[in-house]
Formats: structure tokens, C-alpha cells, sequence
């Protein structure tokens, strides 16, 4: 339990939930690390899917270079590499 004035009061539910979390876990955080790591946006969480699909047909690619030559996969292992820049750059990584 900590006591503290309305204002403080509605400002951590501000931040809270910004980022994301309950108040309790907020000031966990804070107290914890200095700061809150923000939550993962839907839109963040759809990307990392996407990543994971492709990673997938990347390897699946990989597969199939390996086993019958890499010319007749590189065209599509530079479009998959473009996908995947293309996210990381949304992501912001």
C-alpha cells in the first residue's frame, strides 16, 4: 500500500496504462529497473508473427537451395529478405 496525493494518484494510472501493465506492476518496474518497459503493441505482436512466418519459409528456402542449387531459389530468398527488412524497419529495429 502507498499513500499519495489525486494528482500522483491519476498519473500513475496515466502511465500504467500507457504502458501497458496494472498500476502495481508499473511501480514494480520502477522500482525494479528505474523505468518501465512498454508492453508490445497489437500492431508490434502482428510483425513479430509475420517475422516468424517468414523465418520459417526462409529456412524452407534454405532447404530447398541446399538440396537443388541456389539459382532457381534466389529470386525468392531476396524477396523474403526484403520482407523482412521492410518489418524490422516498422518495428523500428
Amino acid at each position: 500500500s502507498v499513500k499519495m496525493v489525486a494528482a500522483d494518484y491519476f498519473r500513475l494510472l496515466t502511465q500504467a496504462h500507457e504502458a501497458g501493465v496494472s498500476p502495481s506492476e508499473y511501480m514494480r518496474e520502477c522500482f525494479r529497473n528505474g523505468h518501465v518497459q512498454e508492453r508490445l503493441s497489437e500492431e508490434h505482436a502482428g510483425y513479430i508473427r509475420q517475422l516468424c512466418g517468414m523465418a520459417n519459409n526462409l529456412n524452407q528456402l534454405a532447404r530447398k537451395a541446399n538440396a537443388g542449387g541456389f539459382h532457381d531459389e534466389q529470386r525468392d530468398c531476396k524477396v523474403a529478405v526484403a520482407r523482412i527488412h521492410e518489418l524490422l524497419t516498422k518495428i523500428g529495429i
